[in-house]
């Protein structure tokens, strides 16, 4: 099962299909099967965000586990390579967000499949926070990031 990210804007966010010669960041519009994740949003446009990895589970995030979010600043000195995916993404998403034109994006991740549940967490957020070597997605938590 994969980990999977939306973003709500005012306006498209152009479109970009995955390659799998060369992974980057991907931005696909929503299909019939996760179309109910737009119930979430406010913003009136919603499109999926995909990562290097083809879904969206190289963006960091975390799980909860026995009703706690766990903190997993430890991976990074474990796996450095890891570390290198996390920040890379991290970096591309908020390039992308950045040059969006958006004052506010809404970012909604969940596990696949599980686009009408509701979010556990909410969180506003500034875009430089997105940086930071422990931030991470939670699953199923929903972001308004301040970008201008």
């Amino acid at each position: 099962m994969c980990f999977v990210l939306y973003a709500g804007t005012a306006r498209p966010l152009p479109r970009r299909p995955w390659n799998k010669e060369a992974p980057d960041l991907s931005i696909a519009s929503l299909t019939e099967r996760d179309v109910a994740i737009k119930a979430h949003f406010s913003k009136p446009e919603v499109q999926y965000i995909g990562s290097t990895s083809g879904c969206s589970c190289d963006f960091p995030f975390v799980a909860l586990q026995k009703g706690e979010w766990p903190f997993f600043a430890e991976l990074e000195k474990k796996d450095p390579k890891q570390a290198a995916t996390d920040k890379y993404n991290r970096e591309s998403l908020v390039g992308l967000l950045r040059s969006s034109g958006e004052e506010t994006v809404e970012l909604y991740g969940v596990w696949s499949g599980d686009f009408a549940e509701g979010p556990r967490a909410r969180e506003d957020v500034l875009l430089e926070q997105v940086l930071e070597p422990d931030f991470r997605f939670k699953e199923r938590g929903f972001y308004r990031v301040k970008v201008g």
